[in-house]
């Protein structure tokens, strides 16, 4: 038995509205319309062959106390094209930031309910 990718990752959110406007709008991910009837409201959005899925549900963890710099917190990492161009766009909808400590092209932010958000500059 091998693993061969990663297929999706879940994050609870509080209005699944609310979150496309983030994840739709301003990172430019698609909505995949595949989506069946779950019994409670969501989006399935592509990324690239895989997919992050939204769940509204109740949120069991903590909003308050999390690390300022997300990349000390649980977060998933997306690869961008141009980290320029995404900064532009987070400064445009006064997304709050910061910058990889590590010196590499990358960024982390929070989406409307504080999930970390990790995004890589890929190598041109």
């Amino acid at each position: 038995m091998a693993l061969l990718a990663m297929h999706h990752c879940s994050v609870i959110v509080s209005n699944t509205g609310q979150s496309l406007v983030f994840y739709r709008d301003i990172l430019g991910l698609t909505l995949d319309m595949s989506r069946p009837e779950l019994g409670y409201p969501g989006a399935w959005l592509n990324v690239g062959q895989q997919q992050i899925h939204l769940l509204e549900l109740p949120n069991p963890d903590p909003l308050d106390g999390r690390p300022e710099h997300a990349g000390r917190d649980r977060h998933m990492a997306l690869l961008v094209d141009d980290l320029d161009e995404l900064i532009q766009t987070l400064d445009s909808a006064d997304i709050r930031y910061t910058l990889s400590k590590s010196g590499r092209r990358a960024l982390f932010c929070r989406d409307p309910d504080a999930n970390a958000v990790e995004c890589i500059e890929s190598a041109k």
